[in-house]
């Protein structure tokens, strides 16, 4: 085997994150080594046949790298997907997969991760699904760009495998039809401007980002529309050639027009966020409120949480009921416990927890998110949550209460080492550990069976329906 050149082979196995393992099938006699070097490919599907081109050859362990170039043969068990942009776009991987056989692949990557750190008996439990296989988000940020060079102005999402093409995905199946009658009517009024997207290389152009949110449960819209200050490039290049860009008529011209949107749900705001930075990342150095208000609400399990435009809270609404139940199950009896819940967002788990505890010390980094929590545990009714702003690594040396129990949240990175040493040295009996990245939990857990502790139980849930990722909850014991 050559690099550049291409290939075919069958996928035998995908492990965590949609990575495939792949047999080569050799061209001649002459090549029937061939058959024993194993290539990664991203993107696959185990049973496929696939056409492939080698982008890397380690000749001594007999394994190479290889990018996707065709699926020739699908796997025995794919479907149709329900959307037609399969295959391009980078937002789902496994939509050709029917809904069980997900779960099933999900369950044995997570198992198998698990199995080669845990050192001792435990119990897997069999992965809890998503209630809403499809349109099931309630968050999507699309990107403005071109679905090829220079071509016309695009919104939605990046093609697969690209940091630059941009498709218009106005028919997406795992939101609501809201979020694609909106991002049709944007980009409708965002053609009509003749500006440009803003461009990663040169740094020039108007549009950016927009950001949509909506309440599964309480049907409340929040639409963000994210701009440079570049009023002056339009598509093509040309500058200062057009008439000038009133933007204040542009921007009530797209309020009006969204408003008068056949939507189900209805709109809680429509704000404007001005982001002049380099970085390709929603942000906002000025924000203004176009119509309504610059938050919404959503319900989980009894319980209304007030979101705002910047602060984390889990796509998934019914997935996350189902996450935090499992969550609630492992914590068990809390009744006059002090319990620390670390990296906690919006404070969802700390909310849910404080009804049953003494009281919730939440820790978490984002300031906006932390004043969503307090307002949302008054909003709630509960008096024995406290909120403290952040990074947990500084901030455990500030809290005079020790903690009963604790509850990890952490970001897909996993724990900083330091903070994950503060956490052990606490000493607490039980801790459990809600993961996003199994393969951070994976690293994590090293440290944590070293130190002492024990894994009872892993439990995997579908939060990501047609996408490779899944949230894994884990009951801890100090031994």
């Amino acid at each position: 085997m050559k690099k550049g050149m291409d290939y075919i082979g069958i996928v035998e196995r995908v492990d965590f994150p949609n990575k495939g393992f792949v047999r080569v099938i050799p061209d001649c006699e002459e090549n029937a080594a061939d058959a024993d070097i194993r290539v990664t490919i991203k993107g696959v599907i185990e049973g496929q046949k696939v056409k492939f081109r080698l982008t890397k050859l380690h000749v001594s362990s007999q394994k190479g790298e290889g990018r996707l170039l065709e699926v020739i043969t699908p796997a025995p068990q794919e479907v149709e997907a329900p959307c037609g942009l399969f295959g391009s776009c980078g937002g789902c991987a496994y939509q050709s997969l029917p809904y069980e056989a997900q779960l099933a692949l999900k369950e044995e990557q997570i198992r198998r991760l698990m199995d080669a750190v845990i050192t001792e008996p435990y119990e897997f439990m069999p992965i809890r699904r998503s209630p809403q296989p499809l349109h099931y988000r309630n968050k999507m940020e699309f990107s403005f760009g071109n679905e090829y060079k220079d071509g016309p102005l695009s919104l939605g999402l990046h093609k697969k495998g690209s940091f630059y093409d941009v498709l218009t995905t106005d028919a997406c199946q795992i939101v609501h039809e809201d979020y694609n009658l909106i991002l049709r009517e944007v980009l409708a009024c965002a053609k009509e401007t003749g500006l440009a997207h803003f461009h990663k290389i040169t740094h020039k152009g108007y549009f950016r980002h927009l950001v949509v949110r909506r309440g599964l449960k309480t049907g409340e819209i929040l639409v963000n529309l994210v701009t440079s200050s570049d009023t002056e490039t339009y598509v093509g290049g040309e500058q200062a050639d057009k008439p000038a860009f009133d933007e204040e008529a542009f921007l009530k011209n797209l309020c009006d027009r969204l408003l008068a949107l056949p939507l189900e749900g209805k709109f809680a705001g429509i704000i404007h966020c001005r982001n002049n930075s380099l970085a390709d990342v929603v942000t906002s150095e000025e924000t203004t409120v176009l119509y309504g208000k610059d938050h919404f609400y959503e319900e989980l399990l009894g319980l209304k949480f007030r979101i705002t435009p910047f602060s984390f809270f889990q796509t998934n609404s019914l997935g996350a009921e189902v996450l935090y139940s499992t969550a609630r199950e492992f914590i068990g009896e809390v009744d006059g416990k002090l319990v620390y819940d670390l990296y906690s967002g919006t404070g969802t788990i700390a909310q849910m927890v404080a009804s049953v505890a003494r009281k919730v010390i939440g820790v978490e980094i984002i300031e906006e998110a932390v004043e969503a929590a307090k307002e949302n545990a008054a909003g709630n009714g509960l008096s024995n949550c406290e909120f403290i702003a952040g990074d947990v690594l500084k901030m455990l040396d500030t809290i005079e209460e020790r903690p009963d129990m604790i509850i990890l949240d952490p970001p897909r990175d996993g724990i900083n080492p330091k903070a994950l040493d503060k956490i052990i040295n606490y000493g607490v009996e039980h801790l459990v550990y809600i993961s996003c990245k199994p393969t951070s939990l994976q690293r994590d857990l090293v440290t944590l069976q070293e130190r002492g502790y024990h894994v009872v139980k892993v439990c995997p849930v579908d939060e990501f329906p047609m996408t490779a990722h899944t949230e894994t909850c884990v009951l801890l014991t100090r031994g």
